[in-house]
């Protein structure tokens, strides 16, 4: 199998789904002469023409309502974001339109909302945030977070299949740092699904994102120390696979929730009801969550290295938790 780049794992599902379907087309900021903020559509103009990649001027209010308007007549828009923080230009007609459209009448929605979130690229508060959660709490979206190059170009081919709007966040300091393992052939991986990354005994931590390869880095370095962690990777946070959550929190008793966003109203807390709920008797400790603090993404590289979870706080967290 061909080894591809998180970025390049992407551009090939999109590229392919565009071959594969001729309502698939793409719009948003720089994505056609320029390839795209981080060249994710690169070459795309020239394959595709005008007509399927479209330049649009700089308002995500109208990029997002013109892909609603599409795709209720019959196309499949895929909406870039140059990066995911200026979403919020387009937020109404993101909760507003494309998630309440099949509820008040029936009628589908089928528009991917893609583009680069996160920190660790030293971007500042206005280009690092993961702000997945303003959606997560939004009836009618999906929401999906893709770690490996094999999700991210199966996850993303699922999301353009997909008849409901799905937010798409593509982790910018995954683009060129991660490779894996890609078929060739066609395939998908199924929205709301989850994987274990790992296998582990004594605590899972349950991730997403890029920060599946921080648990990753810890589990290794515990492993010397006899902790032994299991990693589950949610892939998907709208809908997220409850079952499999459950399942490892029975495996392993303790569990460390983990995340780059912040810790107030953050997916852990969602978790961590779940737990308290349906897996309560089976813990063994308390519920430790490992997040970024309640404050905007610095952009000192220093304050940014402090602010953001690493190996070292989930290895710190672990060993406090397998004492208890």
């Amino acid at each position: 199998m061909p080894i591809l780049t998180h970025l390049e794992a992407i551009r090939q599902g999109i590229w392919e789904e565009m071959e594969r379907d001729p309502s698939v087309f793409l719009l948003g900021e720089d994505i056609g002469v320029y390839g795209g903020a981080f060249k994710v559509t690169a070459g795309m103009l020239e394959k595709f023409g005008a007509d399927r990649v479209i330049d649009t001027p700089i308002s995500e209010s109208a990029i997002v309502g013109a892909a609603v308007g599409a795709a209720l007549v019959g196309l499949r828009p895929v909406v870039e974001m140059q990066f995911m923080d200026f979403i919020a230009c387009g937020f109404d007609q993101v909760v507003n339109m494309a998630a309440k459209i099949h509820y008040r009448w029936g009628a589908a929605v089928p528009i991917v909302i893609r583009g680069p979130s996160g920190a660790g690229v030293h971007g500042g508060p206005y280009h690092s945030q993961s702000n997945e959660m303003w959606f997560v709490h939004t009836p009618g979206l999906k929401v999906v977070v893709p770690a490996t190059a094999y999700d991210a170009k199966g996850l993303i081919k699922a999301s353009i299949r997909d008849n409901n709007p799905v937010i798409f966040y593509e982790h910018k300091f995954l683009y060129r740092r991660i490779k894996d393992e890609v078929p060739a052939e066609d395939y998908v991986v199924p929205i709301g699904k989850a994987r274990v990354a790992r296998e582990g005994t004594d605590i899972a931590v349950i991730t997403y994102g890029a920060m599946v390869w921080t648990a990753l880095e810890a589990a290794q370095a515990l492993e010397q120390e006899g902790i032994s962690l299991e990693v589950l990777d949610l892939r998907s946070l709208l809908p997220y696979d409850e079952e499999a959550v459950l399942a490892s929190v029975r495996k392993c008793n303790k569990v460390i929730l983990l995340h780059e966003d912040t810790r107030i109203g953050g997916f852990a807390g969602e978790l961590a009801a779940l737990i308290s709920e349906k897996a309560f008797e089976d813990l063994d400790g308390p519920i430790i969550r490992v997040t970024a603090p309640d404050t905007p993404v610095p952009f000192s590289p220093p304050l940014e290295e402090y602010f953001l979870p690493n190996a070292k706080k989930v290895a710190e967290a672990a060993r406090k938790l397998a004492a208890y």
